[in-house]
C-alpha cells in the first residue's frame, strides 16, 4: 500500500483552496464596489438636488407684469398683433390668468 502524505495537502488540494480563496475575494470585492457605487450615486443625487434648490432660491422673482397696452387707434392687424403678444406673455408665465384677461378686455373693450 502506498503511504499517504500527512500534514500538507497535495497539488489538487492546493489548487482547490486557491480557487476558493480567489472566488471569495472576487465576490467580496464586487460587493464592496457595488455598495460604493450606490453610495456615490446617492451622494450625487443629493448634491444635484441641493444645487437645484440653491439655484431656485437665487433665481430672481418674476418681474411685475407690464402695463397693458393702450387700445389700438384704427388697424385690426395691430389689435391682432397685440393680442398675440399678450398670448405669448401669458404662455411664458409673465402674465397671470387674471392679468391676461384684464389686458385682453382692455384691448377689446
Amino acid at each position: 500500500m502506498i503511504g499517504r502524505r500527512v500534514g500538507r495537502p497535495g497539488l489538487v488540494g492546493t489548487m482547490a483552496r486557491t480557487a476558493v480563496i480567489a472566488g471569495t475575494a472576487t465576490a467580496t470585492s464586487n460587493a464592496v464596489n457595488r455598495r460604493q457605487a450606490a453610495r456615490a450615486e446617492q451622494r450625487a443625487q443629493a448634491e444635484a438636488y441641493q444645487q437645484e434648490q440653491a439655484y431656485a432660491a437665487q433665481a430672481p422673482a418674476p418681474a411685475a407684469a407690464p402695463a397693458a397696452p393702450a387700445a389700438p387707434a384704427a388697424g385690426g392687424d395691430d389689435l391682432i398683433a397685440k393680442l398675440g403678444e399678450l398670448g405669448q406673455l401669458h404662455q411664458q408665465g409673465v402674465l397671470t390668468d387674471a392679468e391676461f384677461a384684464a389686458a385682453k378686455q382692455k384691448l377689446l373693450g
